[in-house]
């Protein structure tokens, strides 16, 4: 199993969490307690369709499994710092991801769709000009579950209003974060989680060339390239 899947909750050092985890990694999570494979559908519709986090309600689960899913594994989400909620409709999450460091998550309504911009790192190494994040510093990628978690959350919270677009124009580049955000990417086109078409998943950069490649033979989402030069 990938390290990037992995990922240990701060408060919770010795749990796996679960969300963002690849579909063929839960699959093989679920094997290896000796669960049927449908197992990993159950939980991804329960995480990414529902969006129930809370073991104890997901009522299509034995009372055994959940029980043993709440003692090595955990779904929290990021912790809420602060929400701002515009006159427009639109609604801004401060989320709380440890080490006195924060992201931002934003939702953007519009009459035929609605956009959740959601960050990759906890600040920016590539110190854009035109970008505020930058001048804060670099201080460390986000982890599967921290991105996929932003999504989940928001969702959550717009429910009934559902999110149509995800992109990936917050805070960090996305592409110097290719490990943990490709999982994401997967999941929120998979028919299982969120069932986005590819072309409303957007990845922007600043101009990552390698990754640039490596995506478009990874996973065929859109693309946005931010122009930052004249040449």
């Amino acid at each position: 199993m990938p390290a990037d899947a992995l990922t240990q909750n701060r408060t919770q050092p010795s749990k796996l969490s679960l969300l963002g985890m690849p579909a063929a990694n839960l699959v093989e999570f679920f094997e290896n307690l000796d669960e049927k494979p449908y197992r990993a559908r159950q939980i991804m519709r329960w995480l990414y369709q529902r969006y129930v986090t809370d073991y104890a309600q997901m009522s299509d689960l034995s009372a055994t499994l959940r029980k043993q899913l709440k003692e090595i594994t955990t779904t929290l989400l990021p912790p809420v710092l602060k929400h701002e909620h515009s006159d427009d409709g639109t609604r801004k999450w401060l989320l709380d991801v440890g080490a006195n460091q924060a992201i931002e998550t934003v939702h953007i309504p519009e009459p035929d769709r609605g956009t959740l911009c959601i960050s990759s790192q906890a600040g920016c190494a590539l110190d854009c000009a035109f970008c505020a994040t930058g001048y804060q510093g670099f201080n460390r990628n986000l982890t599967s579950a921290e991105v996929l978690g932003q999504v989940v959350l928001a969702a959550r919270e717009l429910a009934p209003a559902r999110i149509t677009n995800v992109v990936f124009m917050g805070m960090g580049e996305p592409l110097a974060n290719y490990r943990n955000v490709l999982p994401v990417v997967h999941l929120l086109i998979d028919d299982q989680a969120f069932g986005l078409s590819r072309r409303r998943v957007t990845i922007s950069t600043a101009g990552v060339v390698p990754h640039i490649l490596k995506l478009a033979g990874d996973c065929n989402v859109a693309l946005a390239v931010s122009l930052h030069a004249p040449t």
